[in-house]
């Protein structure tokens, strides 16, 4: 019954493409549903009733929690306002592990504090069984000199020669801000960030399920990181923007045996179980100023890292 579903992009009612999902199929499921603020969608309307619009929510998390299997993790992205909600639906059916501050200031919004970050609530199915890995970005350094930006202390030789430990307060990675790089979609989000999150909850050829894929970010960076997938949009043109874009996507996103996340040529995340298998690839000097590396550039020619 799942191939057809597998390494597709569906046209139709998240609710209804769900509903035929058998239970515990889906590895990991990421939503990143309309925000109700009113934002000009193609093929919906953002503006539903308070409780209309929370009623449907839970619907389609319900959902996204059935399909999910017991080793696997359910993301919801939203502001705070919406995600508090989420987590009362979540916290009946499913397992709080954290909850994501993804730092992407917005604009003011009258009496108010000034919105610094949108939340991504990252539930599990099973604790004792579901998977996760550490992950590391990369030390800020000097873009010109490649030392590092901080002192830390007079403890710089210590640190882990790539980066640090991801915590659950992502600074590091930015919103989509020139047009250039958007599709036309008001809600599109940055592939490195969805690659993040597959990477620290799956494994190659696991599924990743989307029913709200917008123009494809959580596809592509299933894609490229080798897992198989699964998307869904009610928008028919949303659709037909994403499978061109897949159809000229490739699973490339490695280094040896090991899958990793890119950003402008530049790895971004990687997992801390991967470190000695990476290392090889990096220069890392004996006596410096400060730890350094060759940082591997993606060949954009062949597709491969070099």
């Amino acid at each position: 019954m799942m191939d057809k579903y597998i390494n597709k992009v569906i046209q139709g009612d998240c609710l209804e493409v769900m509903k035929n999902i058998p239970n515990n199929s889906v590895d990991i499921t990421f939503a990143d549903p309309p925000f109700n603020l009113n934002k000009k969608y193609k093929g919906y309307k953002d503006n539903k009733k308070f409780h209309t619009y929370l009623d449907w929510c839970r619907q389609w998390i319900y959902e996204m929690v059935r399909i999910t299997k017991p080793t696997g993790s359910i993301f919801v992205h939203n502001i705070p306002k919406w995600l508090t909600h989420y987590a009362c639906f979540l916290n009946e059916i499913a397992y709080f592990k954290h909850w994501i501050a993804w730092d992407a200031p917005t604009a003011p919004m009258g009496k108010s504090l000034q919105p610094s970050h949108y939340g991504i609530l990252f539930f599990v199915k099973d604790p004792k069984k579901s998977k996760f890995y550490e992950v590391r970005y990369p030390h800020k350094r000097c873009r010109k000199c490649g030392y590092l930006l901080k002192n830390y202390g007079g403890k710089k030789y210590g640190l882990h020669p790539f980066g640090p430990l991801v915590s659950d307060v992502w600074t590091d990675i930015h919103r989509i801000k020139h047009n250039k790089y958007r599709d036309e979609h008001p809600c599109q989000l940055p592939i490195h960030l969805l690659e993040r999150i597959i990477l620290m909850s799956t494994d190659e050829d696991d599924i990743v399920l989307d029913p709200f894929v917008g123009t494809g970010t959580t596809v592509i960076a299933a894609k490229r990181l080798g897992r198989r997938f699964i998307g869904i949009d009610i928008d028919e043109m949303y659709v037909d923007i994403t499978k061109n874009k897949l159809s000229k996507e490739l699973s490339n996103s490695k280094i040896g045996d090991s899958w990793v996340s890119f950003y402008l040529d530049e790895i971004v995340t990687i997992r801390d179980g991967d470190w000695e298998k990476l290392a090889q690839y990096f220069f890392i000097p004996e006596n410096v100023k400060d730890i350094d590396f060759r940082k591997i550039k993606l060949d954009k020619q062949t597709r491969l890292f070099k």
